[in-house]
């Protein structure tokens, strides 16, 4: 089960490498068309800042939820010995928290 895991983490390592490169190239593209120019008024800019954030904050929020699953698979691998110091985020064994959950 560790052996697995530890290739499941190889493995979004890869992805999330490859997620910097495609952030690199995003942003550039984003600093070269996603100003006043380029959009009829500032609240047209605005919404679209907006949409790129959210997509951003999506993705986040999903490989957040993928590292606590593996998380809470390793804590169950490892026992309950490992509880006094092995929250990541301090809130008793529930991993990060980025908000509401509910989402």
């Amino acid at each position: 089960m560790l052996e697995s895991t530890a290739a499941i983490q190889w493995n979004i390592a890869m992805i999330l490498e490859a997620k910097a490169v495609e952030a690199e190239k995003v942003k550039q593209w984003t600093h070269h068309h996603i100003h006043a120019r380029a959009f009829d008024s500032h609240e047209d800019q605005l919404k679209e800042s907006i949409s790129i954030h959210e997509v951003i904050v999506e993705m986040v929020e999903g490989l957040t939820k993928l590292e606590n699953g593996l998380y809470s698979n390793l804590k169950a691998v490892l026992g309950s010995g490992e509880d006094e110091g092995g929250d990541f985020g301090g809130d008793g064994g529930e991993g990060f928290s980025f908000g509401d959950d509910s989402k």
